[in-house]
């Protein structure tokens, strides 16, 4: 018998057999493909990549064909506004820049977009949102506090007027409106109440008499709050209030009809003093985002005339007499509220977009950094580090799929705007929902990877990733804190689950449920579960029934555990009980929404090599996402241990081969210079850029 050296491993002589020196070279092979020139001598076995584990570089990525398939209907509009930025360098927003004159800037910025460069943001909104939103992309590639000031003036100001005036407001304040003659504010958040908007304090008060709402802050906990534009240059406010009719409640008493919209002047139009009655004062220094004048507002007695009621969905006659085609309080409040969903749609499109400039400084560093390497030979790539890779690759095969689930989310939002059909609503007001919480919280997450993935250089101001994370960090907050947005998608779940029940028809978005949760009632396959081969694996049904029997488990077993609790703690105490598994419903139903939109992208491509490597990108979003939840999988035996095995190694094996193309697939994203900004994520001359900033 040989004996045995003490590492464990056949002694010196042994190792040199040929036999030991195949089995070496093969389990290598195995490991991963390997890029080492051939020994010399006849017989030597080199390592190659098996037929089922081509080498991406063979793929021959084109990220010219790439970016031709990404790129949207209005990428020319995006170039010309860069262009336009471009020859203005006055109005380019500096690393360092005072909270006052970031304001300035950004109203100037703004200003310069709609009156020199021709935009017409409103219209856009009204008349094509998906140029709308590629608008608002461009902008906030410029300054995030400019996209979101831009946001407030049309998407929030505007857009209250548009969805929920009438033919009278849009007469009157459209034009100005588009054109910034009006600046105006979204008041909507109070002091204390943000997410909850039903128990807004603010009251709008009929006065039968003059014709006139009187708007009043009754009390300290009702200022609003965070109000954007309001501190500087806002002329015009649509308040959220509690409309209050008197004498015709009960016994005589004021009636409460509930929260509406309501324009109210805040400054003279001429010069710009504030309104008697209105006091504002200035929100102060942010996180981020100080290119936006957030303000708070106190109202005493404010008269406004009747016809400052956006009375779309609730109207209030001259006698006094409230009008409305809907029934009840709750159902009027839902439809002013379902009429918002474009401001989260807006989040959620121009957050995968930060997330594309985080990833592309990162991954650009990462190629062009060297570090460390095999003795005597030339120092490698930290992107060759499979650690990087691990950081990073998944990254980017996510912003690969949030683009494809925007570009659906923006599609589906235009055909509720044109149709008004009553299901899309319902469908893009969860959809819009999901995606925002989402993309919003895993952007968040990432931008501080990359900034850690840069090591000291990413810690400096001029590479960006400070103002990334501290200007996108509030996305998970406004327009919806996202914990409140996915309960309301857990909520639709499980509406939808009852509806299955009773025989009743799915929405479009939810109808793999039919089919999922019939899988779910019956026990996994112990022989698929058991399945490890790579054409399985990375088969796009095995991925996507994956996701969606996990979402039918989820919601099969919180519905008997509400079902449950709600005998002992009632309604809310249960669904408080079991909040953190309803979170996690609602996380993996948007996940298998994402990851179907992508399945649907890779088959649509129409050319053979940019499919190819599209599929590969989408193996590894979906693959990593499986293994991050390999718990939920095995707890029920719907991954043997086998299987969990291999999908954590082709995880690795991709993110290696996601590696050899992620040049092209940042390149892809076609994103200029003044877009980066950042000097280690140039595309050349990186470091000669980088020292000329600190003044070499």
């Amino acid at each position: 018998m040989a004996t045995m050296s003490r590492s464990g491993y056949g002694s010196d002589d042994e190792d040199s057999t040929p036999a030991m020196r195949r089995l070496r070279r093969l389990s290598l092979h195995l490991l991963q493909p390997s890029d080492r020139p051939a020994p010399e001598g006849a017989n030597s076995l080199v390592p190659a990549a098996c037929a089922g584990r081509r080498r991406a570089g063979g793929l021959d990525a084109d990220a010219a064909a790439l970016t031709a398939y990404l790129r949207g209907r209005h990428r020319a509009t995006q170039d010309r506004l860069y262009r336009f930025f471009v020859e203005r360098p006055e109005l380019h927003t500096p690393v360092e820049l005072p909270m006052a004159a970031h304001r300035e800037l950004c109203f100037r910025q703004m200003a310069a977009l709609v009156r020199e460069a021709g935009v017409r943001p409103l219209s856009l909104m009204a008349d094509d949102p998906d140029e709308y939103f590629a608008v608002m992309e461009a902008v906030g590639g410029l300054d995030i506090s400019l996209a979101v000031k831009f946001g407030v003036q049309y998407s929030l100001w505007g857009g209250s007027i548009i969805n929920l005036g009438t033919k009278k407001h849009r007469e009157k304040y459209f034009d100005k409106i588009d054109n910034l003659d009006y600046p105006g504010c979204f008041a909507m958040t109070e002091l204390h109440h943000g997410s909850n908007v039903q128990a807004l304090q603010t009251t709008a008060t009929f006065d039968s008499v003059t014709d006139e709402f009187i708007i009043d802050t009754p009390n300290d906990g009702a200022i609003k709050w965070w109000i954007g534009n309001s501190a500087l240059h806002g002329k015009f406010a649509t308040v959220f209030a509690r409309l209050i009719l008197p004498l015709q409640g009960k016994g005589g008493e004021p009636a409460d009809m509930g929260i509406h919209a309501f324009i109210v002047p805040i400054r003279d139009l001429e010069t710009h003093a504030v309104l008697p009655g209105i006091e504002i004062n200035d929100c102060g220094h942010k996180i981020g985002l100080n290119g936006v004048d957030n303000g708070a507002l106190r109202f005493r007695s404010v008269r406004i005339p009747r016809d400052n009621l956006l009375n779309r969905f609730g109207d209030v006659a001259r006698d006094g007499k409230y009008t409305s085609s809907l029934p009840t309080i709750n159902k009027r409040f839902a439809a002013t509220l379902g009429e918002l969903v474009g401001g989260r749609v807006s989040l959620a499109y121009s957050s995968v977009g930060i997330l594309k400039v985080a990833v592309t400084i990162a991954v650009r560093y990462a190629l062009l950094r060297q570090q460390f390497g095999p003795p005597k030979q030339p120092e490698i790539s930290v992107l060759d580090y499979q650690s990087h890779q691990h950081k990073l690759m998944p990254m980017l095969a996510s912003a690969y799929a949030f683009h494809f689930a925007r570009r659906y989310l923006v599609d589906k939002y235009s055909e509720m705007k044109k149709t008004n059909d009553e299901d899309i609503s319902a469908d893009v007001h969860v959809l819009s929902s999901g995606l925002k919480s989402y993309i919003t919280s895993y952007t968040a997450k990432s931008i501080s990877i990359c900034r850690e993935s840069c090591g000291g250089h990413g810690y400096a101001a001029v590479n960006r990733f400070g103002d990334l994370r501290n200007d996108h960090d509030i996305f998970q907050t406004f327009e919806g804190d996202n914990t409140v947005l996915l309960q309301q998608v857990a909520g639709d779940l499980l509406k939808q689950y009852q509806q299955k029940f009773k025989g009743g028809t799915l929405s479009v978005t939810w109808n793999y449920l039919r089919d999922s949760m019939s899988t779910y009632l019956s026990q996994p396959n112990p022989v698929t579960a058991r399945w490890e081969g790579e054409d399985h694996l990375r088969d796009p049904k095995f991925q996507l029934d994956a996701f969606r029997y996990r979402t039918s488990r989820l919601l099969h077993s919180v519905a008997a555990r509400l079902q449950k609790h709600m005998k002992t703690l009632g309604g809310f105490g249960a669904w408080n009980r079991c909040l953190n598994h309803l979170l996690t419903l609602a996380e993996s139903h948007v996940e298998a929404v994402i990851l179907a939109r992508f399945i649907e992208a890779v088959k649509s491509c129409p050319d053979a090599k940019t499919r190819e490597v599209l599929k590969l990108v989408c193996d590894l979003y979906a693959l990593d996402r499986i293994w991050k939840d390999i718990g939920t999988y095995r707890n029920v035996d719907y991954v043997a241990p086998n299987k969990a095995k291999a999908i954590h190694k082709l995880v690795d094996y991709l993110s290696y081969q996601v590696r050899l193309v992620a040049r092209e697939l940042v390149d892809a994203f076609d994103l200029p210079d003044e877009v980066i900004r950042a000097p280690i994520g140039m595309q050349s001359e990186a470091y000669a850029q980088y020292t000329q900033c600190v003044g070499f």
